[in-house]
């Protein structure tokens, strides 16, 4: 990023508006790359909107209510395309659980994950429509135009270190006491609150490189543990008396429980050093590392 950003000066504001350019890119050429089947595809459009719907909740403080509208808006999107969410997290538990336990035959493995592979082409082929498909690109042309009229380039770092704080502290404070008897939805509610943190750190990761990538990353692994349990419950869903995985009930639930066990263990670890600062605390160190590159900005230009 080139130029001095000063707290009033437009340069950290540009940096946002080729950010947010760059996502509803990304989230265009997911749905209209002709080389991804429909399972990348929307695959690439959930992370994509990941990315999006943590930007403007960062932009909720400085842009307000334009912004928190586009959010929720993408949010009801998103929602259209879940029909194949829970095939594909069970998926990635069986993979998980492959990973952690020879008690699956390969035999065993492949048969399930055929059967969970079926049922998340259909879901997915069924819910990627050509109409929903036409209200996506409507919305990303909506949303282009809509933020190239905000006043990013006024848009203060101090703004933007609010507005990282605020999530931090929501998701510092849903950190369960108590990890092994943590309940699947609010330990969900914490792993969105951890990826949105994730996003929005991602943003100013140019800035201080080695600082904020170690943090990032920091965050990836702690929503990494919190995805493997949520993927693992919703297994769990597919196991039950007369679902599609029924008849491996009794060999799966052990290596359920166990894996859950481990996943929540390490998560516990992770968490405790990402939010082991308060949210004040967070937002100083923000400001500092601000204040340092700022110094060291106009120094060089003398």
């Amino acid at each position: 990023m080139a130029g001095a950003m000063g707290e009033d000066s437009a340069g950290f504001g540009g940096h946002l508006g080729m950010a947010g350019r760059s996502m509803l890119a990304n989230a265009r050429l997911a749905l209209d790359d002709p080389a991804l089947s429909d399972p990348a595809r929307v695959h690439e459009l959930r992370k994509a909107f990941k990315r999006w719907r943590a930007f403007l909740r960062l932009l909720a403080g400085p842009i307000g209510e334009p912004a928190e509208a586009l959010r929720l808006d993408a949010r009801a999107l998103m929602r259209r395309l879940s029909g194949a969410r829970d095939a594909q997290g069970a998926l990635d538990a069986i993979d998980d659980l492959a990973g952690g336990s020879s008690d699956l035959s390969p035999r065993t493995l492949r048969t399930i994950r055929a059967r969970l592979t079926a049922l998340r082409d259909a879901a997915e082929s069924a819910s990627l429509t050509p109409e929903l498909r036409a209200d996506i690109a409507s919305y990303l042309a909506r949303a282009g135009d809509t933020m190239e009229t905000w006043p990013l380039g006024g848009i203060g770092f101090a703004a933007i270190a609010d507005g990282l704080a605020a999530t931090y502290r929501r998701a510092r404070q849903l950190t369960p006491d108590d990890w092994p008897d943590s309940d699947p939805a609010h330990l969900h509610e914490l792993r969105r609150r951890v990826v949105e943190h994730r996003h929005q750190t991602e943003l100013i990761e140019p800035l201080w490189p080695r600082v904020t990538k170690a943090w990032s990353e920091e965050a990836q692994r702690l929503r990494n543990r919190l995805g493997a349990c949520q993927d693992l419950g919703v297994l769990v869903g597919f196991i039950a008396p007369r679902q599609p995985l029924a008849a491996w009930r009794a060999r799966l639930m052990p290596l359920i429980a166990a894996r859950r066990e481990r996943h929540l263990k390490n998560a516990a670890r992770l968490a405790g050093r990402l939010f082991a600062e308060k949210p004040k605390a967070f937002r100083q160190r923000i400001a500092a590392l601000w204040t340092a590159r700022e110094g060291r900005t106009a120094k060089a230009k003398k």
